[in-house]
């Protein structure tokens, strides 16, 4: 899944759930729920394997859409504010719901070595539920549209 889905979900629980103990591995958990969902992102794993490098496509993908997920994440945590504790827990937790694809990024685009994030990524990517594009967008735009809904009720 995209970044997007998973920032704004992260956002969404710490705005329900104001218990950091609780919105912060919540909103970490929700990754993997969310891999479970059809969903299509760039294979950077494929990619990896085959052209020993992310391509130019995939890499301008993934910077639109980090930029996308920093705007609205800053949006929702800046919604919280005066209240700058309730505002940082959002951002918290919008981290953690993306820290099991942060852990990969040292080794897709800076091509750091590890057995361990080589096994993380493993893990990972049996979670998938991959799916075509057009699809795979259209579960992500509900998500985001799902999870904006429930903070505005």
């Amino acid at each position: 899944m995209l970044e997007t889905p998973h920032v704004v979900v992260g956002a969404a629980i710490a705005t329900k759930i104001v218990n950091p103990f609780l919105a912060i591995p919540i909103a970490f958990g929700s990754h993997f729920l969310l891999e479970r969902v059809p969903h299509w992102n760039p294979h950077l794993n494929t990619e990896f394997k085959k052209y020993g490098s992310i391509t130019k496509t995939s890499t301008q993908i993934v910077i639109g859409d980090v930029v996308l997920s920093l705007v609205l994440g800053g949006f929702m945590a800046s919604r919280a504010l005066p209240d700058t504790g309730h505002a940082a827990l959002i951002l918290i937790c919008c981290f953690a719901a993306v820290l099991p694809d942060v852990i990969e990024g040292p080794h897709f685009f800076l091509h750091v070595k590890s057995k361990l994030i080589d096994k993380w990524i493993t893990l990972h990517k049996s979670l998938q539920a991959d799916t075509d594009p057009i699809p795979g967008l259209l579960t992500q735009f509900i998500t985001i549209a799902a999870a904006f809904a429930w903070v505005l009720r």
